[in-house]
């Protein structure tokens, strides 16, 4: 995959392209704040991996950037628009599969239905997931991997501009995780902006355009995967990155 330039990561933002500024943004939950005082800005197309130690706001701020959590303070845009004006143009992954307690085929033809679109592109997004020949089996029935990739052919049945996923292949087995990274690089081929969540530093190598280092609820650094995984700027990356442990 090539990586990002400097230069790639300024292109202005323009109606075809999904472009995200969060400014000022603080959450807090409990009274504790959770993401604090955080600007960010995401532009193009690219694959944006969000990396951090546990309790530094990742799946948090992916909630916001969807509109799905309400921030104490702060403004969230998508091109220009608040985050709750444009989630019909964005799909959200969770860790744990949410389907429905039908067929596999019938957790397709839900969204297909409710997008308005034909219920025979259900078998084209069954086949590209691998999961064609379990159409009419129980959604309940299948392992884990397996309901993470029915999640994922959800999400592309929205035929979304920008798809964001937390952490979709914790405590998945390689062949699992090999198969659903497939996925969300085919997404980005096909030109969908990618937000991924994780833990898994191989997995960003493999998959990351740009990284965004989350610590102690701000953006401690943002950089193209190339530069971001030669020379840290901070030393929380660092540390991160060489499995140490991050205070």
């Amino acid at each position: 995959m090539r990586d990002l330039t400097e230069q790639d990561l300024k292109t202005a933002c323009d109606a075809e392209a999904p472009c995200l500024r969060i400014e000022n943004l603080t959450l807090r939950l409990g009274g504790k704040p959770v993401l604090d005082w955080l600007g960010l800005t995401l532009e193009g197309r690219g694959l944006t991996v969000m990396l951090g130690p546990n309790g530094a706001g990742k799946s948090q701020l992916l909630k916001v950037m969807h509109g799905l959590t309400r921030p104490d303070q702060g403004r969230v845009t998508w091109n220009g628009r608040p985050a709750q004006q444009a989630t019909r143009q964005q799909a959200l992954v969770f860790q744990k599969p949410v389907l429905l307690r039908r067929s596999v085929a019938a957790n397709i033809d839900f969204v297909l239905k409710a997008r308005g679109r034909a219920r025979s592109e259900r078998d084209t997004l069954l086949n590209h997931v691998g999961l064609l020949d379990k159409a009419r089996q129980p959604a309940r029935a299948l392992s884990g991997g397996e309901a993470q990739r029915l999640s994922l052919a959800r999400a592309l049945a929205l035929d979304p501009q920008v798809l964001l996923l937390d952490e979709p292949t914790a405590s998945l087995d390689p062949g699992s995780v090999l198969a659903i990274e497939r996925i969300i690089q085919g997404a980005h081929d096909r030109g969908v902006k990618v937000i991924l969540v994780t833990h898994d530093i191989g997995q960003a190598r493999r998959l990351a355009d740009e990284v965004v280092f989350l610590h102690r609820g701000r953006i401690a650094e943002q950089a193209p995967a190339h530069r971001f995984f030669s020379t840290q700027d901070s030393a929380a990356a660092r540390d991160f990155l060489h499995h140490r442990i991050v205070v």
